[in-house]
């Protein structure tokens, strides 16, 4: 059982719930979503290409093969550039609560597509445990409260985008270290956006408002944790395991919304946060007795 995997998975999670609360307000203090999204990453490129020359890292920069660098481009154009964009243009549209919600329906499509691209089983327990928190997501914001506008759209596509990454990233760990997929996918995602603001006519704006330097670091700085956390995680454990552990982000959202910004903690979101933990810890049940019985059968 690597259990590596899953606190990083658990830290990912907590540092996801977190980003999207803060880069509701973040985002407001810049005219252009797409600008801010881009500084973001930059900002992210920029400290993990610190922490290469810090580990001295560039030697297994160089050893990499045509096929990984084509991997790490993608995952920077599928991850890193494409879903930001649609993501951030959609947070300055909808809630924070909504846009957590939907962004945690991650694991569901996850899970299907690693069923047909990674060859996951999934078992009858497990299949409950998702349903556990398919209904506890559900539960954060209601039938009624769960407004499905354009901003919304935006961010489920988002959402797909990132979850056909997770496809590529898992096999890209295969034989990339997790600080070099995370540095890939904001190095290239980072010079797939200065493209992007080159054509639509936004690049001039990349300077930094002052009003906004301070939200820009701190929006990176969660950002990098983030992206080495996660990658961490998902090389250790199976991708359905992985994304439903990030499902926890939703009601730790909601919570900071409730807390900061309507001052009414609904009942809700304790409810989902609880049904959700359920589902976490079964999931991770199961992993485990999983990799016992795997361990078992290699020893005999």
């Amino acid at each position: 059982m690597n259990k590596k995997g899953v606190y990083f998975a658990l830290a990912t999670a907590l540092i996801s719930g977190l980003a999207v609360f803060l880069n509701k307000f973040a985002v407001g203090f810049w005219f252009n979503s797409s600008v801010f999204t881009t500084a973001k990453n930059l900002v992210v490129a920029i400290l993990l290409t610190c922490l290469i020359v810090f580990l001295k890292k560039f030697p297994e920069i160089k050893d990499l093969s045509k096929k990984a660098w084509l991997q790490l481009a993608v995952i920077g154009f599928i991850g890193g550039s494409v879903p930001f964009l649609l993501f951030f243009k959609g947070l300055t549209m909808a809630s924070a609560t909504n846009a957590a919600f939907i962004h945690k329906t991650l694991f569901i499509w996850v899970a299907l597509l690693a069923i047909i691209f990674l060859k996951e089983k999934l078992s009858k327990l497990q299949i409950l445990a998702l349903g556990f928190l398919v209904f506890g997501t559900y539960l954060i914001s209601g039938p009624i409260k769960l407004h499905l506008g354009y901003g919304e759209f935006l961010i489920l596509l988002a959402t797909l985008f990132w979850a056909i990454e997770n496809m590529i990233a898992k096999i890209a760990l295969k034989n990339i270290a997790p600080l070099l997929v995370a540095w890939g996918r904001m190095f290239f995602g980072s010079i797939f956006l200065l493209i992007y603001l080159f054509f639509s006519g936004g690049l001039s704006q990349i300077f930094v408002p002052l009003s906004g330097i301070g939200w820009l670091i701190l929006s990176g700085v969660i950002l990098f944790g983030y992206v080495i956390t996660w990658y961490t995680a998902l090389k250790s454990l199976p991708a359905t395991v992985a994304t439903a552990i990030l499902v926890i982000a939703a009601p730790l959202t909601a919570l900071l919304d409730s807390i900061f910004v309507t001052h009414y903690l609904k009942p809700a979101i304790l409810i989902s946060g609880l049904i959700i933990v359920l589902g976490i810890i079964l999931i991770i049940r199961i992993y485990e007795r999983t990799c016992s019985v795997l361990q078992i059968r290699l020893s005999s």
